[in-house]
């Protein structure tokens, strides 16, 4: 797992917390349960750019031919803050 981009050490230790040994494991979680996960595991909220580098992972997991700038987790941290501005600017609307 450790050649996959964007995960570093610190994810590969958050990885093996869970229960995740290798690539194939990986690509059959959920990147969102992977981070509700590790925070209980925790104990406390980590950080969301966690949640960033979990859909990183696990869409290089999936897709080897995954697009060069999907590899980068803040790829994944721009589209989720587009995503939280579009779901809060609905709420705001009468």
């Amino acid at each position: 797992m450790s050649a996959l981009r964007s995960v570093g050490p610190a994810t590969l230790e958050d990885l093996r917390l869970l229960g995740v040994a290798d690539v194939p494991a990986l690509a059959s979680r959920d990147p969102q349960a992977l981070y509700n996960d590790l925070c209980r595991i925790k104990g406390q909220a980590v950080d969301i750019c966690c949640l960033d580098v979990f859909c990183c992972a696990v869409a290089q997991a999936r897709n080897p031919q995954l697009p060069a700038e999907q590899c980068d987790w803040f790829w994944w941290s721009r589209q989720r803050k587009a995503a939280t501005s579009l779901t809060n600017k609905s709420k705001t609307r009468p």
